[in-house]
């Protein structure tokens, strides 16, 4: 039976559809030969780096809609109300724009030796797994804790994520701590489809090896790991490639104006080859750091990674 390919090239995994053709006398199988390329978003934090007056998250969609991208990250710090008023006007503006809202990047501490404190922070990991529910995003940026040492973020920066624990305790505690707290909330994300996804976020995420040590204590496909190109420091490739098989989101980095804290000359071409060597298919999202102005950077930032993944400005 003829058959021939018809080849479009997106530049990632290679999908093959059959297409059946009839005529008088034959019915011919014509395979259609898809190349993906993962979407490619933006985090909400690429236009308000924490600054006292907060970008309104209507602002960065409507900017994500002109930067022709396929959905977006929002900040949950970033968030003016969780009334649902103001929720479901996020939801429906989204839609309305034909973006995706595909996760919310939360901040919590698992990282604590008072069993009390630890409580609070689950307690605020439930409740934005209820909020990303009623946002119709499948997934919450999870951190694992920090012990705190180092002083505060920029401090820990500047000590390249380094530190030591709490006198009388040890890594060993920490781990126990942030596992046990993820066990306590992975019921409620179940019971709402939302995504748990581990960043490799300073603290007991700061190497391979913790990010590991974590998800390996759990056998759940409601935890998962969320692939940060910019926080691994030393040796960053053969980071991302050991833990690219477990990423089902991926933060890019980019650092145009010089970065807040620190820059990286990250080699996306190189970071694009080893996400397609998974097969890697979901969202690439963008989180500008450096110091230059959004408005400027992110065009570029957005060209750069089409360029990488497909070629194509």
């Amino acid at each position: 039976m003829p058959s021939r390919f018809i080849v479009v090239s997106l530049a990632h995994s290679v999908l093959r559809w059959p297409i059946i053709a009839t005529g008088c006398t034959m019915a011919a199988a014509v395979w259609l030969e898809v190349t993906m390329r993962p979407r490619l978003g933006v985090s909400t934090y690429s236009f308000w780096h924490f600054t006292p007056e907060k970008t309104p998250l209507d602002d960065c969609l409507r900017w994500a809609r002109e930067l022709d991208l396929d959905g977006v990250e929002i900040l949950h710090q970033q968030m003016l109300s969780e009334d649902r008023d103001y929720v479901q006007g996020l939801k429906r503006l989204a839609f309305t724009l034909g973006l995706d809202l595909y996760a919310l990047s939360i901040h919590q501490d698992f990282v604590w030796p008072d069993a009390e404190q630890r409580a609070e922070h689950v307690a605020h990991t439930l409740r934005c797994i209820d909020l990303a529910h009623e946002l119709g995003i499948p997934a919450i940026r999870l951190n694992s804790g920090r012990w705190g040492t180092s002083g505060t973020f920029d401090e820990l920066m500047a000590a390249r994520g380094i530190e030591t624990p709490l006198p009388g305790y040890t890594d060993d505690d920490a781990f126990r701590w942030c596992i046990d707290s993820i066990e306590a909330c992975l019921p409620r994300a179940e019971e709402q489809g939302v995504v748990l996804a581990l960043e490799n976020h300073w603290g007991l995420t700061f190497a391979p090896e913790g990010v590991a040590r974590i998800l390996d204590s759990f056998d759940t496909p409601w935890l998962s790991f969320l692939l940060d190109t910019g926080n691994f420091l030393d040796e960053p490739y053969d980071a991302l490639a050991e833990l690219a098989p477990r990423a089902c989101l991926v933060h890019a980095k980019s650092y145009y104006g010089g970065g807040e804290w620190y820059t990286l000359d990250l080699d996306y071409r190189r970071i694009a080859a080893i996400l397609r060597a998974v097969d890697y298919q979901g969202y690439v999202s963008i989180e500008m750091e450096g110091r230059e102005c959004a408005s400027t950077a992110l065009p570029k930032a957005v060209a750069e990674l089409r360029t990488a993944f497909d070629g194509s400005p």
